[in-house]
This record gives structure tokens, sequence and C-alpha cells, in this order.
């Protein structure tokens, strides 16, 4: 921990001086957010009003909000070969929410440093990890962007860079991570994250077709629960293996790497330390005319059963249609179409038979005998908002923790579009069915419905603002049904002159 405090301070400091050395050939992107709005709905507030919001929005309505955020992003060039190989940036952004649910949440503040193609970030920032759309999606599988951010320490390549002697045909996209999972309202404290993300190209970014794939590892390991918390099954007096020596067996996922006869484990770590999961992803894209096709398939892993294919029918699956034209002023213009299905149902069968692979089901997605909390931050799923959380199913299906409803099936439309050269409109529109959990099923197969319809006007006040209105609905057995909207004036742009002058073709856009 001290040692890459140390790396992180030393890059920082070296950015410093070598932004003090160098001339006016680059230009340091600063931008800054300040937004108030309000949200009020007939009961919880709709899903697509919250999901996938980086756990901004409350579950509980009405309430007022100011968002207020600034980012100084690495300096950008005319070319690669000016760009500074050694540079800084950070991000600040907090939303204080009024309300029924008054509270302050700080969904970014990092700072990070760049050395040549390599990344190092300190603290809390907005991600999402796999091959999936980042505008219109469900969610990626293992990590959508629906929780608040969990502070972390990363090392990356976050863009996908050339392997040498490839000439660029061959690009890798990497991150390894530790992060700390919250203390306050988990029965389980004192956990914490590994993450590793790898990713591959194949095809230059100039040409029309280009493959991907890569996979991503998630882990929640270590902590501590109340005494009786916890069955002695899987604990020693409620406590997890926490000490440096189980993380080789944390990042490499393997048994046998510290003494089976250790008094700090049961023989439930003989399985595996902490709980695993992630997805293994392939993804293509191809441009024709003035469209580009996205297409991607998330398989998900949460136990032995992807790499013995007793699950192999899970998974999100997803197809993108952008289109690459410049709008010119007409009354209605199409930027993009997302349709996606995500299935959940089979995670590897009914049964669990320790000793027979084709058996070794019940994967309960989400869910684990230790971390009884689920794959949960802050109460809201780190993963896809499909598998919802107890807390957010209607009464008669909410169960005591974690996650309560992790077999679905759905089916996902979005659309982007722009009218009249100025209104930015988004449409959203879910539906599902939901079988709860092995454990605890729902014999009656709740359907779900949730919609979404949101337009961004720009208003000549304050020097240019953007009005934002969304309103939203859910109408079904699995969540409260609820009609809610959200009203906000937005201001945002760049910071400097130059800054200004150099992004002037380029949107400001929030996650």
């Amino acid at each position: 921990m001290r040692v890459l405090r140390s790396v992180s301070l030393l890059i920082l400091v070296s950015c410093f001086c070598l932004v003090s050395a160098r001339g006016q050939s680059v230009v340091r992107d600063n931008r800054y957010l300040v937004e108030v709005g309000a949200l009020g709905a007939s009961a919880q507030t709709p899903f697509w009003l919250r999901a996938n919001r980086y756990g901004v929005v409350p579950l509980e309505s009405p309430y007022g909000w100011v968002n207020a955020g600034m980012w100084s992003d690495y300096r950008t060039a005319d070319s690669l070969q000016n760009r500074p190989k050694v540079d800084w940036g950070y991000g600040v952004n907090a939303v204080v929410n009024a309300g029924k649910a008054s509270q302050i949440l700080l969904p970014e503040a990092y700072v990070k440093g760049r050395l040549g193609a390599f990344e190092l970030y300190v603290g809390r920032r907005r991600e999402v990890v796999g091959l999936v759309d980042t505008l219109l999606t469900t969610g990626a599988y293992a990590w959508s962007g629906n929780a608040l951010p969990i502070p972390k320490i990363q090392l990356a390549l976050p863009t996908y860079t050339a392997i040498p002697f490839t000439k660029g045909v061959l690009s890798v996209l990497a991150g390894y991570s530790h992060g700390w999972f919250e203390n306050s309202d988990r029965l389980v404290k004192g956990s914490y994250l590994h993450q590793t993300q790898v990713y591959a190209r194949l095809g230059k970014p100039t040409w029309r077709f280009r493959l991907y794939t890569g996979f991503n590892h998630q882990v929640i390991w270590a902590g501590e629960a109340a005494p009786g918390v916890l069955s002695p099954l899987v604990s020693v007096d409620g406590k997890l293996p926490s000490s440096l020596k189980y993380y080789p067996a944390v990042v490499i996922g393997e048994r046998g790497l510290f003494d089976s006869n250790d008094p700090n484990v049961t023989s439930f770590e003989d399985n595996r330390v902490g709980n695993h999961l992630g997805s293994v992803d392939f993804a293509a894209d191809v441009s024709i005319a003035d469209w580009n096709i996205f297409i991607y398939r998330q398989f998900p892993y949460d136990d032995g059963s992807l790499f013995y294919l007793t699950n192999i029918q899970d998974g999100l699956n997803g197809l993108r249609l952008k289109n690459t034209k410049q709008a010119s002023g007409q009354s209605f213009f199409l930027r993009q179409l997302t349709f996606e299905y995500l299935f959940t149902g089979s995670q590897g069968g009914p049964e669990f038979v320790i000793d027979d692979p084709k058996r070794r089901g019940r994967d309960d997605y989400f869910n684990h005998a230790q971390f009884i909390d689920g794959w949960t931050y802050f109460g809201r799923t780190l993963g896809t908002p499909f598998l919802t959380p107890a807390t957010e199913l209607q009464s008669s299906l909410s169960g005591q923790f974690g996650i309560g409803n992790n077999r679905v099936s759905a089916g996902h439309f979005g659309l982007s579009a722009l009218l009249f050269g100025a209104v930015d409109v988004i449409v959203k529109a879910s539906y599902s069915i939901n079988a709860g959990t092995y454990p605890r099923p729902f014999l009656n197969k709740p359907r779900q419905f949730s919609g979404f319809l949101s337009a961004n006007i720009p208003v000549n006040v304050f020097g240019g603002t953007t009005l934002s209105a969304a309103v939203a609905v859910d109408a079904g057995g699995l969540l409260p049904n609820s009609v809610g909207g959200s009203l906000s004036l937005r201001k945002a742009g760049f910071l400097g002159k130059k800054s200004a002058e150099y992004k002037r073709s380029t949107p400001f856009r929030m996650p």
C-alpha cells in the first residue's frame, strides 16, 4: 500500500514538472459540470430512472439534487508523437440529494498519472468493464456502473494499445485493481475487491472489421461478521481469510496455495478463497456505409459451470447500430439503436454435486455462502441491474439480504435520436420473466416491464444550458408499480479559452 502511494506521488510530481517545462504545443482538457434537479415517483423510483446511474439516485422519492464536478484530463496534441509521455489528471464529482433519503455522495474522486501507455489511478472513478455498448445497454454482466464506484488502486492499459511488432493489428487493454468494500450497512465488514481485466482487439482502428475477446475476473474476499451471522462451516468465529498470504489464491483462483491445516480457514476454502465471478466476452464490429455494427456476447461465470459448459446458454447478447454521419438539421436523425437479450436461468442446472462436473449447478449468481450481502455495494448490484437485490423487489417477493432474483430472461430495446437538430432523445424499453433463485424460486415467474423516455433541450440561459426531462414506468409483478419523472437544468463545458477552442467540436457528455 505504501509503495503504491509513493509511486502515485512520484508520477504526479513528475507530471507537474513536465507541465511546467513544456510550451504551448499541447492543451489540457479541463471540464466542469453544475446541475440542479428534482425527481418524484408514485412509489419506488422506477427502474430506468436509477439503474446504471452509478448509485446516485435513491430508491425513495421525492427528492432534489445538486450535482457538481470538475475534471482535468491528460493533455491532447495533434499527433501521438507530440503527446506527453508523462502526464496527470484528476476528477471530483459530488452529488447532494435532499429528500426522504438525504445524502452526500462522491461518485468520482480520483487522481491519475500516465507513463507512456500505462496509467495508475487512486480513488473512485466511473467505469464499465466488458465488451458492451455503454450508452443504451442494460449493463455489462459483472461491472455495469449500477452501483457507486468502489474506491480502489488500479494499474492499467486504459485504451487499446498496439503490441510491438504487430503494426497495430493486435492491441490489448488491461487492468489490475485492489479495492475496498463499504463497512456501513453490510453484514460482512472489512472485505476487499480484486479485479483483473484483459481484452484484445484484432484489427487496426482504421479497418472496417475488427474482432475482440477477453475476460474480467472479480473477487470479493476477506472480512468479518458479527457472532452468529455466518455459519461455523464457512468461517472461523465469523472471520474470513484476510491476510496477505491468501492473496495469491485470490488472484489466481486456485486451490492448494496455502496450508490446508491452516486454523484460520475452513473446508470451504478448499474450493476458493473469496467469491469469484466475471465474464468471458467476444465481440465484433464492422463499418458499412454510414453505420457501425457492434455485436457482442458475454458468458458469465460464478463457479465452475462455464469451464464445463453446463451454463453455456446463460449470458448477455447485444447488437448496436450506430450512425456515423453528422446530423445536418433534419427533423429526425437516428443516432443509435441497441438490442439486448439477457438470460441467466440455467446456472449449470438445479443440482450441485461436487464430484460430478456435469451436475455442479445452482451457481446462484451474485450470491455466496460467506459474502451474504451479495455482489453489491451500498445495496446496489455491481453487475447487471436485472439481477435484483431483495430490497428492491415487491414486498411479497423480498427476502432478508443478498440478491433476491438472479434467474432472468430479459429483452431490451434502446434508441438515441436527435430531433430538429437540437433535442437529444433517448428511449429504453425492457421486458423480463423472473424466476427468483434456485434456493428461493418465484413459482409464478412474475413478468416485468420497465420503460423510459428522456429529452435534453438546449436553453439560452446562463450562457447556454441544457434542460433535461425524463419519465419512466415500472409495471408488473417483480418491482413495485410506479410512474416517475425528473427535471433538471445542467451547465457543462470546458474551462479556459484554449481548451474550449481545441475541443469546440467535441460534445461534453457525462456517463
